[in-house]
């Protein structure tokens, strides 16, 4: 009996100290692996400096939290001097002929998440309407457009989930024309200010979820209606295109435009081209539509989703197509087309911008 009293303390003793250790253990190995995953950020980005036949991973210096989020898509964009991308608490920059994964960081002053290329600088801003912003060649964000919603409000009387929420409009779009024009993107109207946003008017035109673009006077963008096209700097528009669905995506390209659109009847997107200005389109990339029979698979439930074009974008001599799974390259203006060889990464589809001969591919889950 003594010998079963003194065992029973030493077995107690011993199962208390393996209890002690083993969480230690545990929560050594987990911050070992969060230390890892921040000293070495991969599979954000892949730049591309020979029309995709070789990757370079740049992600190194960007936010963790990109791994978890993926890369927002109105969230960067890209010029002549490189790759802009709005993260964490910061504006990181990359030039283009870097050859190193090496990123420049701005401290940022707002929450605004959104930024896009203004006329001779950066635009930020959020749904609620707050603008920012910064003049290249200096380090101030400035506020911007700070009448907007006041004038909105009034000219626009909508009552949606924005305007029961904050008595504003809601904010989704922000262009600056080559002529200093402002098109503000706002629920289904698009607001247009041609004197730097001291006063607006209200267009009746588009669906807010507006993308816009501009070659040698022409403006071209997405809408519910398909695609739009103005001559007279977003005064008035017409349609030029449309399927019966969304505009998806508008282009520039070396003498006119690229769109995708969207079919209601085949739930597919699909490629169009013009080379007068966006008078006149041509359908192309037809291999890359689903075939017929897998339509059909889909449409019975054998096939859960198909692949979708995403978007379209020129590189050189190449027009580069973004699938949601993969990007394609076509040297004939999309006749025919080649798929490139991407970095195995897990994901729902890519990000996809160009910048002179530079292209940046960026899958929508990160890593």
């Amino acid at each position: 009996m003594k010998k079963l009293f003194v065992c029973i303390p030493a077995i107690v003793l011993v199962l208390f100290l393996l209890n002690a250790f083993v969480p230690k253990e545990k929560e050594a190995k987990k911050k070992s692996v969060k230390e890892g995953k921040s000293a070495e950020i991969v599979n954000i980005i892949f730049k591309s400096i020979d029309g995709g036949q070789t990757w370079q991973d740049i992600s190194k210096g960007l936010p963790e939290k990109l791994h978890r989020e993926g890369i927002r898509g109105n969230g960067f964009f890209t010029n002549d001097r490189g790759l802009y991308l709005r993260a964490g608490n910061g504006v990181y920059h990359s030039e283009p002929n870097a050859t190193t994964a090496f990123w420049t960081k701005e401290i940022f002053p707002g929450d605004q998440r959104n930024i896009v290329p203004g006329k001779n600088g950066i635009l930020a801003y959020n749904i609620r309407g707050q603008f920012l912003k910064k003049i290249n060649g200096t380090s101030d964000w400035s506020p911007m457009y700070t009448s907007f919603q006041e004038q909105a409000v009034r000219l626009d009387s909508t009552i949606d989930w924005m305007y029961k929420t904050y008595k504003e409009r809601e904010v989704r779009t922000v262009f600056e024309t080559a002529r200093g024009t402002v098109l503000i993107g706002s629920n289904n109207s698009l607001f247009r200010s041609t004197n730097n946003g001291k006063t607006w008017k209200q267009l009746h035109v588009g669906n807010g979820r507006m993308k816009l673009v501009e070659s040698n006077g022409v403006l071209l963008t997405t809408s519910k209606d398909g695609i739009l096209r103005s001559t007279d700097d977003g005064l008035n528009w017409d349609r030029v295109i449309s399927e019966g669905g969304l505009g998806i995506a508008v282009e520039r390209i070396d003498g006119g435009f690229a769109a995708i659109v969207n079919n209601p009847t085949t739930q597919t997107n699909s490629i169009h081209i013009s080379m007068d200005s966006g008078k006149t389109w041509n359908a192309i990339g037809e291999e890359l539509q689903p075939s017929r029979s897998s339509l059909l698979m889909k449409e019975i439930g054998l096939l859960k989703s198909l692949p979708e074009i995403l978007s379209i974008k020129q590189m050189g001599k190449y027009l580069i197509c973004g699938r949601s799974d993969g990007i394609f390259r076509s040297s004939d203006m999309g006749q025919t087309w080649k798929k490139l060889l991407l970095p195995a990464v897990e994901n729902y589809g890519f990000n996809l911008s160009v910048s002179g001969n530079v292209m940046y591919v960026m899958p929508n889950k990160g890593c």
